[in-house]
């Protein structure tokens, strides 16, 4: 498989619009929440040095090579042939080819509804994409009721290998139109086939309220559960249930910007954005219940631990019927984007859980033992100073980040030998 990296010897990049450039190197050597941010008014991160950087940590020196060019990425994806699909959150889909980013986006995009952190969002393919060049996508379009809200959506085009995204079809229009602060939309497919779509629950609204989270009627703050044409699989957990959505996987999520599944025991996990602390890692399971708002590990904006909208309604972090999570953050990081790392490039990290951090602006490295246990946590690349996004594991075993600013990048993250001694 070609890599989609050009190398080039280590020197200064130049911006990616500059088409001849060369996209990466060659290897050698006081914050708000996300959930209280307009993306339009994040504040500003420091700005980041566009030289390829070395990192220093007790297991691995690696290279961290950036590209610009990108204006508030929000998601990539590989192509079987290396190339890289990438979503700007104001509905813009672009493409990197042999390493270089086409300056141009690519044509067929819906139009979305871009407003207080609602546009373009993730962006799959279909497992059988090299047969039928289907790519998913999540995005909002605007609510027909509602001026202010936005509608989350689950889209399907076809890519035509150039410059285009062709028969662009919504296949599964949610009915969580939200206005307001961040609601987040997240899709992948399953190893069974199926498509599963997160609908977060945003705060403080015009339109809409925390508590659809635990409404079995409401699609919003939940994992849902699709065919791959947006119909209903007959074995969701909640068909045949009076009252309950049948796409409904699973229910009582906040605000989550992170799925991915376990490469050797097939469950999914999620990252999900607390109010004030309270992030969490969950193990999403058939029909459980993952606890907002009625209990979190944080507390409401005004710093009370009772709330509604902005808060858990209980003080304690346990009630009866409720999923613990397997993980959590106190105080908040702002998870995003989140992967298993399966390849060779990295031997250390192998097995272990990356996550895109926002409000901290870092990748957090979960580490975990042979035996599948949790046991340390570590921080990379917080010197950039720069809120991550997306993570991924890339076709050829590197590590590739988005940061989500208006001067975005993309991070390629390679190890570099150490010389002997």
């Amino acid at each position: 498989m070609p890599n989609p990296i050009a190398h080039g010897g280590p020197v200064a990049l130049a911006a990616a619009a500059v088409a001849v450039m060369s996209l990466f190197a060659a290897p050698a050597a006081a914050q708000d929440p996300e959930q209280r941010i307009d993306c339009g008014d994040c504040p500003p991160s420091e700005t980041m040095s566009w030289e390829p950087q070395v990192f220093h940590t007790q297991e691995q020196t690696f290279r961290m090579v950036p590209m610009r060019g990108l204006v508030r990425p929000w998601a990539l994806e590989f192509l079987p042939n290396g190339d890289i699909l990438i979503t700007e959150h104001a509905g813009r889909l672009r493409i990197v080819r042999d390493g270089v980013l086409d300056p141009e986006p690519l044509d067929g995009m819906p139009e979305v509804f871009y407003q207080r952190r609602k546009g373009l969002m993730d962006i799959a393919l279909h497992p059988r994409y090299e047969e039928n060049q289907f790519v998913y996508f999540t995005y909002h379009r605007a609510s027909p009721e509602h001026r202010m809200a936005g509608t989350p959506v689950l889209a399907r085009g076809k890519f035509d290998g150039r410059g285009a995204v062709m028969e662009m079809r919504d296949l599964f229009v949610s009915d969580a139109a939200y206005s307001g602060t961040a609601q987040t939309a997240r899709v992948l497919f399953g190893p069974d086939g199926k498509v599963y779509m997160v609908i977060g629950v945003p705060l403080r609204n015009l339109v809409g309220v925390a508590e659809s989270a635990q409404d079995p009627a409401d699609h919003a703050g939940k994992i849902l559960r699709l065919n791959d044409d947006g119909t209903v699989p007959d074995d969701n957990p909640f068909v045949d249930t009076p009252g309950h959505r049948p796409e409904i996987f699973a229910l009582g999520i906040r605000n989550s910007n992170g799925l991915t599944f376990h490469p050797e025991t097939g469950e999914l996990w999620e990252t999900e954005n607390g109010p004030q602390g309270g992030d969490e890692v969950n193990i999403i399971r058939a029909g459980r219940n993952y606890g907002w708002p009625v209990v979190s590990y944080g507390r409401a904006y005004s710093g009370d631990l009772t709330g509604t909208d902005s808060g858990p309604q209980r003080p304690q972090v346990w009630a009866e019927g409720i999923e613990d999570p397997f993980f959590f953050w106190n105080p908040s990081i702002s998870p995003a984007g989140m992967f298993f790392y399966t390849g060779d490039r990295f031997p250390n990290w192998k097995g272990d859980l990356f996550v895109g951090a926002l409000r901290s602006r870092e990748i957090q490295r979960l580490i975990f033992n042979d035996r599948g246990l949790l046991v340390r946590q570590q921080t990379l690349l917080r010197e950039l100073k720069q809120r991550i996004r997306d993570v991924k594991q890339g076709p050829d075993g590197l590590i590739y980040a988005l940061t989500d600013e208006e001067d975005g990048a993309l991070l390629m993250i390679e190890p570099v030998e150490e010389p002997a001694q």
